[in-house]
């Protein structure tokens, strides 16, 4: 199945003229056209070459953040999913997207931007092992344990997580960031990764039954709320607008889902037994397809209707809304910008 969007990219440029109205048209083959007409204030916006230049940003310090050193195995088991050629760079990408509408120097964001990448590849290393998820493969290569071993990939991840809040401490510049407010960080992020977040999303997961909803919210859901409301915090946002952050943040990290979902119910290739598990967790299985468009659409507006609130911040809203258009679209393979 393909998705198609009217969304205008403005090469070299970050930011063009404010237009008033667009227009999205997105077509599911097999399905029926369906049009979503937004009237938020969103600036043509080149998502690619704003992402470009941040996955290689971030890369490069993570790159520096993971050195290799004794014991070495563990520290290559950490780079290997870290640094995989096929990681989007999602959550340090909307982190640093919402500093930049309240702080003007992204630096301040990279530590904070770094550890999220850190935790959320910690993450995926646990849900793959064969006790969880057993997933073959993860990010275009094999998955940790496949590579390293059961054992060794527990260590990777147990080692990513408190690596990312001691990268945050010891490099985030303190005439930047009020201690107060790293705190409030480290608080969102260790919130996010526990029993009321992910682990939870996981665990029901792993339970099985019709709780479709609750996992996607707290497995994937829960990341793009943490990513979106740590850059509000490291830049001083207030409590109103942290709030509103943390809405986007966490419809649009269910939104990704529910496309991935009903991308892959429209697959017609035979992709194993990993794929076929998926399709049977998913929205489609348990909605349809109808109902999961709406799902898709709900998501969508909501997401919208929380970045209306910051209009006075003006273009500098504009990626966050290029975020939810691309959740839906996926107008460039994420992938492609490490080559």
């Amino acid at each position: 199945m393909v998705f198609s969007t009217v969304l205008t990219s403005v090469p070299n440029l970050y930011l063009t003229r404010k237009p008033k109205n667009i227009h999205i048209q997105i077509r599911c083959l097999s399905s029926p056209s369906v049009s979503i007409s937004s009237q938020s204030n969103l600036t043509q916006f080149d998502l690619k070459a704003y992402w470009a230049t941040l996955y290689a940003e971030i890369t490069q310090k993570l790159e520096e953040a993971i050195p290799v050193k004794y014991p070495d195995q563990i520290y290559e088991a950490m780079r290997y999913s870290v640094l995989a050629k096929g990681a989007k760079r999602a959550p340090p990408v909307m982190c640093v997207a919402a500093y930049e509408i309240f702080g003007d120097n992204r630096l301040a964001a990279f530590p904070t931007a770094c550890a999220l990448e850190m935790v959320h590849a910690a993450s995926l290393i646990h849900d793959d092992l064969p006790c969880m998820d057993d997933a073959l493969e993860r990010r275009g290569q094999p998955s940790n344990h496949k590579v390293f071993g059961d054992d060794m990939a527990i260590l990777a991840g147990d080692a990513l997580f408190p690596l990312g809040f001691h990268h945050i401490v010891m490099h985030t510049p303190p005439e930047l960031v009020p201690e107060s407010r790293l705190l409030r960080v480290i608080a969102e992020i260790a919130r996010t990764v526990g029993s009321s977040g992910m682990a939870a999303g996981q665990f029901l997961d792993l339970k099985g039954g019709n709780t479709v909803d609750f996992i996607q919210e707290k497995k994937y859901g829960a990341m793009g709320e943490c990513s979106a409301v740590c850059g509000g915090l490291l830049a001083g946002a207030n409590d109103d607008e942290i709030e509103r952050l943390r809405r986007y943040g966490r419809a649009v990290g269910v939104l990704y889902e529910v496309v991935n979902d009903v991308l892959l119910s429209k697959s017609t290739e035979k992709e194993g037994t990993e794929v076929q598990e998926k399709k049977d967790k998913g929205y489609v299985r348990l909605y349809g397809i109808e109902k999961s468009m709406e799902i898709m659409e709900e998501l969508r507006s909501k997401a919208k209707n929380e970045l209306d609130g910051f209009e006075k911040y003006g273009d500098s809203v504009a990626p966050l809304y290029s975020f939810i258009d691309y959740a839906i679209n996926r107008g460039f393979n994420v992938s492609d910008l490490s080559q």
